[in-house]
């Protein structure tokens, strides 16, 4: 067996192959160059893999222009691709987020990258109704509609805590917060129809329950089984505000955009140990980049045909087919009237007209 070496040359590197022959008819390239070879061919195959399993993008030519449209936790994620699609197409878009300045760094970017100067950043934290309703009143002085409504903001399996307002974190941010935001814009919105309500949720809500003995899990905190409760309560709130609304025109939809890489997990205590380089990379070709997830979105506000959706739950731009616990609706009506009480919904409305009669 003779060893001969040989230098192929390209544009941008120089290798060295070493080919090995047995009575003139056989060759072996060296092993780094097939370690090399292997790992830049799974890497297209895991990106081309990646690219289709997150799906089409809404690529309808579905104009934004004169909608104002509100969104919650607009500043990273899902939430802000949104935000960039709605200022790309001509909306107005406010962006209603707890933290100004990683709000203001994002809308920079958004105006300067869509051309679109009308977009704004207001403080709405959803963990305290007094900053609901300084938002809402904000808003109200400022625009006479809402053309889209987007309930997206969420936190997941935080440490046990409770909002200014005593709720546990999950229910408090990603449904009480909503309920009273919601509430406290609806007449607006019934100004501006046709409009549209759009509350995100996740496949978790089928795993939830409401723990009516318990609706804050005072007793036995479970931030896992608390997280779920307030997705299913996402869904059961399209449901209720779906079916008060059959009279207005006002679409009402759930929607679910899979699975995404955002920053929602940071909480995780996975995200928090080294088996995060172990099982991420594992999940990753699964994932879909925010932009792709914030299509869900984007399709759910401007495609003409839901128009007449009542509370409908769509998964990844398709009609989904709710469990039986989301379409619980004695679960939807007890819900609704504790999350009236619970967060004085009546109370932040009468000081918001007391507001604009002075």
């Amino acid at each position: 067996m003779v060893k001969k070496t040989m230098v192929l040359s390209t544009e941008w590197a120089q290798v060295e192959v070493v080919e090995l022959t047995n009575d003139g008819n056989m060759w072996i390239p060296n092993l780094p160059i097939t370690v090399i070879t292997g790992v830049a061919a799974t890497a297209g195959l895991v990106s081309l893999f990646k690219d289709m399993y997150g799906g089409p993008a809404y690529e309808k030519e579905a104009s934004a222009e004169g909608k104002t449209i509100i969104i919650t936790g607009a500043n990273d994620g899902i939430g802000r691709e949104a935000t960039w699609e709605f200022a790309k197409r001509g909306a107005k878009v406010f962006m209603a987020c707890r933290d100004m300045s990683r709000c203001e760094a994002a809308r920079k970017e958004i105006v300067l990258e869509t051309g679109n100067k009308y977009v704004y950043c207001r403080p709405c934290d959803l963990a305290d109704t007094n900053s609901i309703r300084n938002f809402v009143e904000r808003f109200k002085s400022e625009e006479p509609h809402v053309h889209v409504l987007i309930n997206n903001a969420a936190v997941m399996e935080p440490p046990q805590g409770i909002t200014k307002d005593g709720f546990e974190t999950q229910l408090g941010v990603n449904h009480m917060g909503h309920f009273l935001l919601t509430h406290l814009l609806i007449d607006t919105l019934k100004e501006s129809t046709p409009s549209r309500v759009i509350t995100v949720t996740c496949s978790a809500y089928s795993r939830g329950d409401i723990n009516k003995e318990d609706l804050n899990f005072s007793k036995n905190y479970d931030a896992h089984a608390a997280y779920n409760q307030s997705k299913l309560a996402n869904v059961l709130f399209s449901r209720e505000l779906g079916r008060r609304m059959l009279e207005a025109d006002i679409a009402v939809l759930a929607v679910d955009p899979g699975l995404t890489d955002t920053d929602l997990t940071r909480n995780l205590a996975m995200s928090k140990s080294l088996t995060r380089f172990i099982i991420y990379p594992l999940f990753w070709p699964m994932m879909k980049k925010p932009r792709v997830g914030a299509q869900t979105i984007l399709h759910a506000a401007l495609e003409p045909k839901l128009q007449n959706c009542k509370g409908d739950y769509f998964v990844d731009m398709k009609p989904g087919k709710l469990t039986e616990k989301g379409e619980d609706y004695e679960s939807a009506i007890w819900l609704w009237k504790v999350s009236e009480k619970w967060t004085k919904a009546y109370h932040h409305k009468a000081l918001l007209q007391k507001a604009f009669a002075a």
